[in-house]
């Protein structure tokens, strides 16, 4: 059997699209609510169709936004594989399906969908609080899990781009939870998860001091919006604090 790392496919590729017309990808991940049920993560931008912070279209050539999103889930009993279903983005009465941030709303880029059609599909969620223990500082590496321009690996897997954190995490940029890595990161990995995640046998910063673990050490960080401008390789990560709070006001 192949082995596959959990989080390679905990990242769920994702194709907005308006009516049939393909607008843009992205990437996504699944939580759990305080239901149980599982709902989608990713950024605002890639529900609405355009920048958060200039409200310019991602799509000029179409001129179109996006009302359904094709999700690219992983199939149950078929580890790697996929199963693609689609989501409404705007309900009957053409609002947005989307739950934003509690008291922050649209200045924070990213949004929660619930699914409603989950046949058949593998549920790998990630836990927002997971690797709470370890500490993370500058200059530390960190991943950003998506798909780049698209690329998946295999039928579903997702491509990991390693940087490091460029700025103290603890610090807000901009006076929001959000904070900066340094990563070679490009379009179709907005909405990947970022972790940091450690093999077995690393020495690992941890609260009460530095530990060698036997096994690999995770520690999920926040979710990933693109980079600060063009010219660029500085990239913004809205902090899984401020996801667990969007998350927990559902």
């Amino acid at each position: 059997m192949v082995h596959i790392t959990d989080e390679s496919l905990m990242s769920i590729f994702i194709k907005m699209h308006f009516n049939d017309i393909p607008i843009s990808t992205g990437t996504a991940f699944l939580v759990n609510s305080n239901s149980g049920h599982p709902i989608l993560i990713t950024n605002r931008h890639n529900v609405t169709g355009k920048h958060n912070e200039t409200g310019n279209l991602l799509s000029p050539e179409t001129g179109a936004i996006p009302n359904k999103i094709q999700i690219y889930h992983n199939k149950i009993h078929e580890r790697g594989g996929h199963i693609i279903k689609s989501e409404e983005l705007l309900s009957d009465e053409f609002k947005p399906r989307w739950f934003e941030h509690p008291t922050l709303g649209p200045k924070v880029d990213f949004v929660a969908l619930p699914l409603t059609d989950l046949e058949d599909v593998a549920i790998y969620p990630y836990t927002l609080d997971m690797g709470s223990d370890m500490l993370l500082g500058v200059t530390e590496s960190v991943s950003v899990v998506g798909f780049p321009f698209g690329i998946q690996i295999g039928n579903n897997a997702a491509v990991w781009a390693t940087g490091t954190v460029a700025s103290e995490p603890e610090i807000d940029y901009k006076g929001l939870p959000l904070f900066l890595i340094d990563c070679r990161s490009r379009r179709g990995q907005s909405g990947s998860p970022v972790i940091a995640y450690r093999s077995g046998g690393s020495l690992v910063n941890m609260i009460g001091g530095a530990a060698v673990w036997p096994g690999p050490v995770k520690k999920f960080i926040g979710i990933y919006s693109g980079r600060v401008n063009s010219e660029s390789d500085l990239g913004m990560v809205w902090k899984a604090s401020a996801i667990k709070e969007l998350v927990e006001s559902i």
